[in-house]
């Protein structure tokens, strides 16, 4: 007899699962609050959206996303990996915060890079509140996830699907906070139907470094932070960093990835004490074009995900790997 399909969903807190003492205060309010089997006992008609499929449902953290950690991180894409790797397995959907939301699909999608369809989803305003997104978007995601299977990792928010590599959150109050800026959604859900603007699948992006990542003692990943080049910066916050062990530095440069010619001096004084230096824009749309600066651009990713890239990148090669992005 055939195995009934799963779909798996894992929730990590978030405002999805936020609630507040008035349903008219939409940001004065504590996340992290509902488990997120609380979250899908409200949804309606969901044996009929499952279609025959069975749900597990698994609580793997209960946090406001701004604070998202390694911690998480890893124990995150253990859980993810462990059920995507189950055959009776359809995909896997993750309740998420806004707030890092981006940089949590990228890091999945970096290290799983998952044959089947690795869903996140979230909310803009609490469980409370008295018109809340958190249900709507679950129920899309859920819908994103049971169709047909789309290798990678996506974002489904206000009725939009978006890749991992290209969304971002671009307001803070919205209910559609996000964009995936010139590439646009990779897919929209309507009425509950799934519509995909092609046959969209994550790029690969080289060998995987899951099991590193999963047996490297957080403490023991590589310090990467990023540095904003702006009117007046100075060479004090690189210097300070290099002082402290930082390992690499991305650096958020000004239009078409120009940085100031202090900052440039310290970067340059921090690559030859050793300093991985990749170079990527603060501008939110497009990328670095034809650039001749001495440092590698990141490829169109923004600064916390080039940062999430090179830290992967740094931790496989002391771990024997290929580069994992």
């Amino acid at each position: 007899m055939k195995e009934v399909e799963k779909i798996v969903v894992l929730g990590t807190g978030g405002t999805i699962a936020g609630t507040a003492a008035q349903a008219s205060d939409h940001v004065g309010y504590s996340s992290a609050q509902l488990g997120v089997e609380q979250l899908l006992a409200v949804l309606p008609g969901l044996p009929q959206m499952l279609s025959g499929r069975s749900l597990v449902v698994e609580q793997v953290a209960q946090l406001d996303s701004k604070d998202m950690d390694l911690a998480t991180w890893q124990k995150l894409a253990d859980r993810c990996s462990h059920w995507l790797l189950q055959p009776d397995v359809h995909s896997v959907v993750v309740t998420h915060g806004t707030d890092t939301l981006e940089e949590t699909a990228w890091f999945l999608q970096t290290v799983l890079q998952p044959a089947k369809s690795l869903v996140l989803t979230c909310a803009m305003r609490p469980a409370t509140a008295l018109v809340a997104d958190g249900p709507q978007n679950l129920m899309d995601a859920l819908a994103a996830a049971g169709g047909a299977p789309r290798a990678g990792t996506w974002v489904v928010c206000a009725g939009n699907i978006h890749s991992a590599r290209q969304v971002q959150k671009v307001h803070p109050y919205r209910l559609d906070a996000f964009s995936s800026g010139d590439a646009g959604p990779v897919g929209w859900v309507e009425d509950g139907r799934v519509r995909w603007s092609e046959w969209t699948e994550a790029p690969r992006l080289g060998a995987s470094c899951l099991d590193l990542v999963l047996q490297t003692p957080i403490e023991q990943w590589p310090w990467v932070e990023v540095v904003l080049s702006h009117a007046c910066a100075s060479r004090r916050t690189v210097d300070a960093l290099v002082q402290s062990g930082v390992l690499g530095l991305v650096v958020a440069g000004t239009g078409n990835g120009t940085v100031h010619v202090a900052l440039e001096s310290g970067l340059q004084d921090a690559e030859k004490q050793g300093v991985q230096v990749r170079l990527s824009t603060r501008c939110t749309m497009g990328q670095i074009v034809g650039s001749s600066t001495r440092w590698q651009d990141v490829g169109g990713l923004s600064p916390v995900k080039a940062r999430i890239s090179l830290m992967l990148s740094l931790m496989s090669a002391q771990g024997g790997l290929l580069n994992p992005g």
